[in-house]
């Protein structure tokens, strides 16, 4: 959409896009980048591939479009992701004699993250995130188990995953954010829905392993849940 907005806009402009579908072929991404460097190319719009480690001369303006949907995403790392994301972008524009402009569209210009990229200010944002972190319980503080329960039948999966819930938090306590739905909740026919389970770094490993077996060996043992499957993921960062 943004590529067609821009051809209608500036019809003098050659635009290409950079993302999975325009690199299909063989020798599509090079010929694309050759084109950028060499000028042919007077915008590219891209998804993150366009931050990965490219270096042009003659970029001027760099745009973040809906910077928002990054900052927000429903994951710890979002802000981190979205800073080094951001900070790499603009790093894109401007180089060597040639001073460039980089451009963020945001519905909160005074959001903290934006702010220390405006700023360069790497070590300010570290500081943010491991306090962050710290008092939220999230790694390298904690370690996460993330666990999740598959059945093709979405009320058998919700009963079964309440019923988990509760023998989970007999051992894990406060520890065990669910269970819900990721954002694609159904895959090859298969509901799925998630655990999170905290664990504090000091944590004895052959207990936690012990209290988790156990939760999953009762979900087999249970005739009426005994069909649905667990996927376990430590660390699923």
């Amino acid at each position: 959409r943004i590529e067609d907005e821009l051809v209608l806009m500036y019809p003098e402009w050659k635009v290409a896009r950079l993302d999975y579908d325009t690199t299909r072929g063989k020798n599509a991404y090079a010929t694309l980048i050759t084109d950028f460097e060499e000028q042919k190319i007077n915008v590219l719009v891209g998804t993150q591939m366009v931050t990965k480690g490219l270096d042009f001369d003659h970029v001027g303006l760099v745009g973040i479009l809906d910077a928002d949907s990054m900052l927000n995403f429903p994951d710890f790392r979002s802000h981190e992701r979205s800073f080094q994301l951001m900070a790499q972008v603009a790093g894109r524009s401007g180089r060597k004699h040639q001073r460039g402009k980089v451009i963020i569209q945001t519905h909160n210009p005074v959001h903290p993250v934006i702010e220390l990229v405006k700023r360069h200010d790497y070590e300010g944002f570290y500081k943010l995130q491991i306090n962050e972190r710290l008092q939220f319980s999230y790694p390298p503080f904690y370690r996460l188990i993330k666990l999740t329960l598959l059945h093709r039948d979405k009320v058998y999966l919700d009963e079964a995953a309440l019923w988990w819930n509760r023998l989970l938090r007999e051992h894990f306590g406060e520890r065990v954010l669910g269970p819900e739905y990721p954002m694609v909740a159904r895959i090859k026919n298969r509901y799925h829905k998630q655990f999170l389970v905290k664990v504090e770094r000091k944590a004895s490993v052959p207990k936690v392993k012990e209290f988790l077996q156990f939760c999953i060996d009762e979900l087999a043992r249970n005739d009426s849940y005994k069909q649905v499957r667990v996927i376990v993921d430590v660390d699923p960062y």
